[in-house]
């Protein structure tokens, strides 16, 4: 059964006469679960970013009522009301925390919405609601309430970063002990451990945002028999700290202007609430938060002594017996320190020492993250790469949820890289320093030079990953550390190599090239730490996946003992019949040619052989291959590739790449005509129904090739097979 068009979105002035309205509107009368969204029609004209609020409810007459009561919701002037026979209260929630969430990612309102208790727990057909939910997104899209589509939100630092997250259990249990800690008087510091991807600029985010809105504008709905317990101590945390002074003090600069892009689009909250260290010497705070507190600086081997200098004369503090963290503690009533010693990376941060005395105070507490949540890896893939650096591990990884390959050839690994990029973006090159970076003064110049292949540093140092040529260059430690990638080509540079005698990771300092990373060491172990630092950060951006080439002969050969190699994965194993268990150990590939040009030729698909997938992925029925041919979509399928598709189960197909079948010219007892394109879809929507105006597909390719359109009529005898998951072969 697919839920995905059963659903209506009415709109109506945000007044008194709603009520008049709603007394024709059968799931508002009879108390049905609904949900809405309430927004200011005066955003559509232009002009600055808006208020709108999302919400669920079975009675829509109090809640509109409460509403128009409030000092804020009042001046919205538009409510969206969103309606189904299929919906129950679960599915509300999770249709609510779903539109909040990309809402705010999507960057065109302020949310009025609080940011606690957001749905998320599992119910029966769930991933039914969520198709639902990309057709209501879509639906809003043509309303202009939402504008961009859910993939593109999906990998913007709006959404990455939002306050508006669904916690887990372990960064509640780590929110309770923060707050609990801030209302007792003998705690003044607060330390969240966490290793790379387990959520602490999130949490601090998260909690910035909690204490800067209103009790009212909370949802205590997701925190169970405990709510009324927590709300209390919500309560007594605000009147505790009213109108609290609190900054966000981020220690990189390129990190810092990203989530003061952030800040700047959530309600209540200002980008000038995001701080460098320096900024402290302006005044006192009542809670100060630190995101990525190993990276605070000590006066050793800066680039600007001077501000370093000065600061420390406005705090009347000694230059010499000083550093960051001691401005953090002396200009905050309550510092709340995210910290990972592992990503510490050259000798300017401030030493663990310092952060092991903090720890050790009375009036320090300290909590504990450590699920992983951005790499689909888990925790056994963050074990691994620290097992891997440091020549402990055993086996190879393996893992149906994440990809890593090792690579024998750097243009692989690019031409990789380049096609995740088209997929599913944020896919970028990162090496470590170990090639001077000569085309800062000129940009003609190539800095990295591997095989055959020449390629240049980040031009941008902020926001690299974002800038327009990035996925043609090559980016380091500073312009990635803080960020999430979906892939990352991790590039093992000539400073790193592998001593098959001792059986050791060693460094050659004279071929790494960030002076301030090496100035001042003389103890070659400290140097080392920090460069396995640096890979193991760098190997913990991707979500998706981390692709890996190694210019050290010997240091790939280690590698390789442990990391399944590119050209392995890349083939395709046929089973034999004996041994084949359908969709347990082995997928059909149908005999299927389709097109990535035109419609096909006409084809009658019966005959299929049995292949094994790679480890990465699961065999399911709704997983099968076939062989695309053609060049329009060149910049993600390679002519003749065998390509993975799932089978399509209903909801939007907006801007995904997908196999479709159509018949207009045959008999469909004669065969079928196929091709693979990217989907676009125009409708008409009129009252209660809908039709397709004009169905687009879109070629991917370096060539200049024409879209395929085809008008509602055409449309009739048009059926999508599956959407792309990936190239097998």
């Amino acid at each position: 059964m697919s839920l995905s068009n059963d659903f209506v979105i009415n709109r109506y002035e945000f007044n008194s006469n709603l009520f008049n309205e709603f007394q024709n509107l059968h799931s508002v009368k009879d108390l049905w679960p609904i949900v809405y969204v309430l927004s200011d029609d005066k955003k559509l004209n232009g002009g600055k970013i808006k208020d709108a609020y999302v919400g669920e409810t079975t009675d829509a007459f109090a809640r509109m009522s409460n509403h128009l009561k409030n000092d804020e919701k009042n001046k919205l002037t538009s409510v969206h009301i969103i309606t189904s026979e299929t919906f129950n209260k679960s599915a509300t929630l999770d249709i609510e925390s779903n539109l909040i969430k990309y809402m705010h990612g999507d960057g065109q309102y302020n949310l009025l919405n609080g940011n606690l208790g957001l749905a998320n727990h599992n119910y029966y057909q769930k991933p039914e609601y969520w198709n639902i939910f990309k057709s209501i997104w879509d639906k809003l899209r043509s309303e202009g309430i939402a504008k961009h589509d859910i993939s593109f939100i999906n990998n913007s630092d709006l959404f990455k970063y939002s306050p508006y997250k669904s916690l887990t259990p372990e960064q509640k249990l780590g929110l309770l002990g923060i707050i609990n800690g801030l209302l007792n008087n003998d705690y003044k510091n607060f330390i969240v451990e966490g290793g790379a991807g387990t959520g602490k600029t999130i949490l601090a985010i998260f909690l910035f945002k909690l204490l800067n809105t209103n009790n009212e504008d909370f949802n205590f709905k997701e925190f169970g028999d405990d709510e009324a317990e927590f709300y209390q101590k919500i309560k007594k945390l605000k009147d505790k700290f009213k109108s609290p002074n609190m900054a966000l003090v981020v220690p990189m600069s390129s990190f810092r202007k990203t989530l003061q892009k952030v800040f700047k689009t959530i309600k209540g909250l200002k980008a000038t609430m995001v701080i460098g260290p320096s900024e402290l010497a302006k005044g006192k705070y009542d809670i100060v938060l630190v995101d990525e507190s190993h990276r605070l600086r000590r006066r050793v081997n800066l680039t600007n002594y001077k501000s370093f200098d000065d600061t420390c004369i406005k705090l009347g503090l000694d230059k010499n017996n000083c550093n960051e963290l001691d401005w953090v503690l002396m200009q905050s009533e309550n510092a709340i320190l995210f910290y990972d010693e592992n990503q510490s990376i050259k000798p300017t941060d401030v030493q663990k020492v310092d952060f092991d005395i903090l720890k050790e105070k009375s009036n320090t507490q300290i909590q504990y993250l450590k699920s992983q949540f951005r790499v689909k890896g888990g925790n056994a893939y963050v074990k691994f790469i620290d097992d891997l650096l440091n020549v402990k591990a055993n086996g190879r990884f393996s893992s149906k949820d994440y990809e890593f390959i090792l690579f024998d050839s750097i243009e692989d690994l690019i031409k990789e890289i380049k096609l995740r990029n088209d997929e599913s973006g944020l896919s970028r090159l990162v090496a470590g320093y170990s090639w001077e970076w000569i085309s800062s003064k000129d940009k003609k110049l190539f800095d990295i030079k591997i095989e055959n292949t020449s390629l240049q540093w980040n031009k941008e140092p902020i926001d690299w990953i974002n800038s327009d040529n990035s996925i043609d260059e090559v980016g380091c430690i500073h312009t990635t550390q803080g960020y999430d990638l979906n892939y990352t080509g991790v590039i093992f540079g000539n400073e790193i190599i592998y001593d098959k005698d001792k059986d050791e990771i060693v460094i050659l300092k004279e071929n790494y090239f960030d002076s301030s990373g090496k100035n001042t060491i003389r103890d070659p172990e400290i140097l080392k730490e920090y460069i396995i630092n640096i890979y193991k950060t760098i190997m913990l951006r991707g979500i998706k996946g981390t692709y890996v080439y190694v210019c050290d002969k010997n240091l790939r050969e280690y590698f390789a003992k442990h990391i399944s190699n590119y050209k392995i994965e890349k083939s395709i194993s046929y089973i034999p019949a004996s041994k084949v268990i359908p969709f347990i150990n082995s997928i059909p590939l149908y005999n299927l040619k389709a097109a990535a040009g035109a419609f096909s030729e006409v084809q009658d698909v019966n005959d299929f052989e049995w292949i094994e997938l790679p480890p990465q992925y699961k065999p399911s029925k709704e997983l099968f291959a076939c062989t695309v041919i053609g060049e329009s979509m060149n910049r993600v399928i390679p002519n003749g590739s065998i390509c993975l598709f799932r089978k399509y189960a209903g909801g939007s197909r907006n801007g995904m790449i997908v196999l479709a079948e159509h018949t207009k010219f045959q008999e469909s007892e004669f065969g079928s005509r196929y091709t693979v394109k990217e989907y676009h879809s125009k409708k008409e929507v009129k009252e209660e129904s809908w039709k397709h105006h004009k169905i687009t597909f879109k070629p991917l390719s370096y060539l200049e090739l024409d879209n395929i359109e085809l008008s509602n009529d055409e449309a009739s005898t048009l059926n999508i097979i599956g959407v792309f998951e990936c190239v097998l072969s």
